[in-house]
C-alpha cells in the first residue's frame, strides 16, 4: 500500500476489534500514526497497537468513553501530545440493540443515542479543536439500517439516519474549513460483535445473503480501504456523502 497518509494522524473511536480495529490498521499501512480508542476493552486494543507497531507504524491506545466530554477531551489531548497533531477522525464507536415496540424502554433509547448520536457530535466538536489550517477528514460509520430499517430495529436505525444526517450538515458547516464529512454505511460484516450477536450463521444471515447481488455478507477489510481513501487527499473534492457497502443490498 502507498504511504498517502504519511506525516498524518488519525483518531479512530472503538478501534480495539471488529471494523475499528481494521480501519486503525489501515490507517496505519498508508503511514498515519494511529490513537487507537477504546471504552472497556485494553487487551484488544493493545493487540491492535501491537499489531501496528509490529509492522513498523506508529499507534497507541487511549481509553475513553467517547459519549463522556471529559473523555473526549483527553482522548485528544493525548492524541495532540503523542503525536502532535490531528488530521483524521474516525467515528466507528457505537452499539446497536435490537428490540420491539413493546420492548422500547428510555434506557434502550438513551443507551444508542447517547453513544452513536451524541458520542460522534462530541468527538467532532472536539477534533475541530485540533484539526489544523489545513483542514481534514471527518469519517463516520453509519450502517445500511439508516435507510433498510429492519423490523425491530427502530431505535438502532434511528441512530443511523441521524448520523446520515449529521454528515450532511456538518459537510455543509465544515466545509469552509477544508474538512470533509463523510459517512461509511456498511451492510451485515463479520465480526466478533456479531458472532457474539448471534448473526452470523443464523436465518437472519441467510436471509441477508439471499437478497443481496454479491452473494455474501461483509468483511471488515471491504471497509478498511474506502475509510483509507475517503481520508487521503484522492478525495480531495468529496464531502458530504453517504458510501454504502453493503455488497449491492439497499
Amino acid at each position: 500500500m502507498s504511504r498517502k497518509l504519511e506525516n498524518q494522524a488519525a483518531v479512530v473511536t472503538g478501534a480495539s476489534k471488529g471494523i475499528g480495529a481494521e480501519i486503525a490498521y489501515e490507517l496505519a499501512r498508508a503511514g498515519a500514526a494511529v490513537v487507537v480508542n477504546y471504552a472497556s476493552s485494553k487487551a484488544g486494543a493493545d493487540s491492535v497497537v501491537a499489531r501496528i507497531r509490529g509492522e513498523g507504524g506508529k499507534a497507541i491506545a487511549v481509553q475513553g468513553d467517547v459519549s463522556q466530554q471529559a473523555d473526549v477531551e483527553r482522548l485528544f489531548a493525548e492524541t495532540k501530545t503523542a503525536f502532535g497533531r490531528l488530521d483524521i477522525l474516525v467515528n466507528n464507536a457505537g452499539i446497536y440493540e435490537f428490540a420491539p415496540l413493546d420492548a422500547i424502554t428510555p434506557e434502550h433509547f438513551h443507551k444508542q443515542f447517547n453513544l452513536n448520536v451524541l458520542g460522534l457530535l462530541l468527538t467532532s466538536k472536539e477534533a475541530l479543536k485540533h484539526l489544523g489550517g489545513e483542514g481534514g477528514s471527518i469519517i463516520n460509520i453509519s450502517s445500511l439500517v439508516a435507510t433498510l430499517a429492519p423490523a425491530q430495529g427502530s431505535v438502532y436505525s434511528a441512530t443511523k439516519a441521524a448520523v446520515n444526517a449529521i454528515t450532511r450538515s456538518l459537510a455543509q458547516e465544515l466545509g469552509p474549513r477544508k474538512i470533509r464529512v463523510n459517512s461509511i454505511n456498511p451492510g451485515l460484516i463479520e465480526t466478533e460483535g456479531t458472532h457474539t450477536a448471534g448473526y452470523i450463521n443464523s436465518d437472519f444471515h441467510k436471509h441477508i445473503v439471499a437478497q443481496t447481488p454479491l452473494g455474501r455478507i461483509g468483511r471488515v477489510q471491504d471497509l478498511a480501504p474506502l475509510a483509507v481513501f475517503l481520508a487521503s487527499a484522492d478525495a480531495g473534492w468529496i464531502t458530504g456523502e453517504s458510501f454504502y457497502v453493503s455488497g449491492g443490498l439497499r
